[in-house]
């Protein structure tokens, strides 16, 4: 009888593999294998995003740096020049008629009876010089022409004589002659002495030392007893000097480039620095008319009443000096400028926002601001305070701020 193997298979399955046992025991599950699949497709999911954002990110860093290459620049809003504008220039405020008196003769001071500050009427008598010894030369000038008179009285009536002793042909023609001469030789002693005391009373009237005009007494430099000598103004300090500040003038050193602005009848304002709050108006008096070299600026002078005193002799003033609307000017901030080899030069922003730089020319310099008359104009793109590395042809990205 055969034995029985319990390890053997079914009759017939001998030698045809593992028994179905077996081959369920192997068999992978169903749910099994759906998740390998679901973690294999996550996994190049995620392999892929993650490429792609590095990607991305190489590229939006590049693109951060090329954006970080390209300078932010700011526009500046022009202003035309034409609404007009001012300058500040410096003057001196004078007194419109004001008179140094120098002595016109030598001499002692006997008396003086102003002092500064004091307000004198015309012809009156500021000083008095000693006038004994031109008081002594008159008189003695009176006498020589008194005696030189009664000589030529004696020469006409012996003329007369002799006239009518040559219509008698009793003296010759020659004595009537030497007659005539000698009158009129005397008559000419006569017309000298004259002369003489006029010179005489000149001079002594110039002892007397008046003022010339109603005004202020603003300097006295002599006292009694101090010798006064004439002189001339160049080496002789005046005794006295009268301005009347009724009246004054500003005096104003424009600047030869704004010397075609001077227009007859303009009115300039000015303040002083005692009265900070306060505007003072002149009108124009008058030019000079010529630069002088030294300065290269034209002297101008304007004019204005001062009833109540407030201004004074000497004072300084800043004067407001309008200018006119330019033609063609606009108007820049001194910080939009740029010194170039090529002269003054702006930075402007076409309309592909590249840089192109222009060269200037300035009319007039206000200091903070400058008016310009070619170069740019108002439709022009300006950059403010540009950088000495831009060049022609720069791309810039024009901020909205």
């Amino acid at each position: 009888m055969p034995d029985k193997n319990p390890d053997a298979g079914p009759p017939g399955d001998a030698g045809h593999g593992p028994a179905p046992e077996e081959l369920l025991r192997h068999r992978a599950p169903p749910g099994l294998k759906r998740w390998g699949k679901l973690t294999l497709i996550a996994a190049v999911v995620i392999a892929v995003l993650g490429i792609g954002w590095r990607m991305w990110k190489s590229h939006t860093t590049e693109q951060w740096t090329d954006d970080q290459a390209i300078p932010t620049v700011q526009i500046i809003t022009l202003a035309s020049a034409k609404s007009g504008s001012s300058l500040n220039l410096p003057g001196e405020v004078q007194a419109f008629a004001s008179a140094p008196i120098y002595a016109q003769v030598t001499g002692y001071m006997q008396k003086w009876y102003f002092d500064i500050g004091a307000t004198v009427k015309k012809g009156a008598l500021l000083a008095q010089i000693d006038p004994r010894t031109y008081q002594a030369a008159l008189d003695q000038a009176r006498g020589a022409l008194a005696r030189d008179n009664a000589t030529l009285a004696n020469a006409r009536v012996d003329l007369s004589r002799y006239q009518a002793l040559s219509a008698q042909n009793a003296i010759s023609a020659q004595q009537l002659a030497t007659q005539q001469a000698t009158v009129n030789a005397q008559a000419g002693l006569v017309e000298a002495d004259r002369a003489q005391v006029a010179q005489a009373s000149i001079n002594l009237a110039y002892t007397r030392i008046i003022a010339p005009f109603d005004g202020t007494v603003t300097t006295r430099a002599v006292d009694v007893g101090n010798l006064v000598t004439a002189g001339t103004p160049s080496n002789a300090t005046p005794l006295f000097t009268v301005a009347d500040q009724s009246r004054l003038r500003i005096y104003v050193r424009v600047p030869q480039n704004y010397a075609s602005y001077i227009r007859p009848g303009m009115t300039v304002s000015f303040t002083v620095p005692q009265y900070q709050d306060r505007i003072f108006q002149a009108k124009l008096v008058a030019s000079a008319g010529a630069v002088a070299s030294s300065t290269g600026t034209v002297l101008v002078q304007f004019g204005l009443d001062n009833p109540d005193g407030a201004l004074q002799p000497g004072a300084y003033a800043e004067v407001n000096f309008p200018l006119p609307a330019g033609a063609n000017g606009v108007r820049l901030p001194a910080t939009a400028l740029m010194f170039r080899d090529e002269g003054m030069q702006v930075a402007t922003v076409d309309a592909n926002n590249r840089v192109k730089l222009k060269t200037i020319v300035i009319a007039r310099d206000s200091g903070a601001f400058v008016d310009v008359a070619s170069g740019v104009s108002a439709s022009d793109r300006i950059i403010d305070n540009p950088t000495d590395a831009l060049q022609n042809g720069d791309e810039v990205r024009v901020s909205n701020r």
